[in-house]
């Protein structure tokens, strides 16, 4: 579990951070970036949010455009950004060239066929390898949060869902909520779990909700500007399975806003705090 560091900057007291180490989960070098509020050099150990950044993304983007450090470092949370998919020459990417699938796209599953499963295994490496590194080599508590946008909001509701009382709060940006059933999602599932559509359903929040052995509450926004709400998003779906199943969600849709960074910006505060809430000591 060797890390490199890779960059450095100190930012609102603390430090953003840039590590590079060798996965044994998806068989390449991966790079994620944290931010250490300025509690950490106090000595004190703190919990830890998770965000999973949205397609074509790297664990740059959130880090350098949603404003999150001043937050973060208010509240003490310490911030983990992974990348979004393997990396490298030996992982490959889309055939077709495509930027919704392959690098940059790992959906965050454990995919099934080859040649994808040697290495798109985001899952695995977001909920079991990713935080045994940092839990060994970061001052951080047992207490986790999971967080994402778009694809990485899918994820973040999948890990959450498929893996009770690992975390202890969750939310989302504009999440992709029934992946099965729109055009990014089928196709992405179609090449890394294969064409049975009764084996997509493990990963699809609309359908995992209903068996969730939890009811750990979601915070989900959404823009009602955002291009891709009508054919790749899907909020209604979630709702209504929450719904049935009684489990507690809050969407909520924010006029004007689209599917950017600067939509993410506007209300990272609500989000952290609502982490906050639920990270605090028991």
């Amino acid at each position: 579990m060797n890390l490199e560091n890779i960059s450095c900057q100190k930012s609102f007291g603390g430090w953003h951070k840039r590590y590079r180490h060798r996965s044994a989960t998806l068989n390449c070098d991966m790079s994620f970036a944290v931010y250490l509020p300025p509690q950490v050099e106090a000595g004190e150990r703190l919990p830890v949010v998770y965000w999973l950044s949205g397609l074509s993304c790297t664990d740059e983007n959130f880090m350098q455009k949603a404003g999150a450090q001043r937050m973060a470092a208010e509240l003490g949370l310490i911030i983990v950004a992974p990348d979004t998919s393997p990396r490298g020459p030996e992982v490959p990417g889309d055939p077709d060239g495509g930027w919704d699938f392959g690098l940059g796209a790992g959906f965050y599953l454990n995919a099934t066929q080859a040649p994808w499963d040697r290495h798109y295994r985001m899952h695995d490496y977001v909920v079991h390898e990713l935080p045994a590194l940092i839990e060994a080599s970061f001052p951080v508590t047992d207490r986790r949060g999971i967080c994402g946008h778009s694809m990485g909001g899918h994820g973040a509701l999948v890990c959450a869902l498929r893996n009770p009382g690992r975390y202890q709060s969750l939310s989302a940006f504009a999440p992709i909520c029934n992946p099965m059933t729109v055009p990014w999602g089928e196709k992405a599932f179609s090449r890394y779990l294969g064409e049975d559509r009764s084996a997509w359903r493990e990963w699809d929040a609309s359908f995992l909700i209903a068996q969730a052995a939890e009811r750990l509450p979601i915070l989900i926004d959404q823009g009602d500007r955002d291009d891709f709400l009508p054919t790749q998003l899907k909020p209604e779906t979630l709702r209504a399975a929450a719904e049935a199943a009684n489990h507690p969600l809050a969407i909520r849709m924010q006029a004007g806003y689209d599917h950017s960074y600067y939509f993410i910006a506007t209300f990272i505060e609500d989000h952290l705090r609502h982490h906050a809430q639920s990270l605090k000591p028991v």
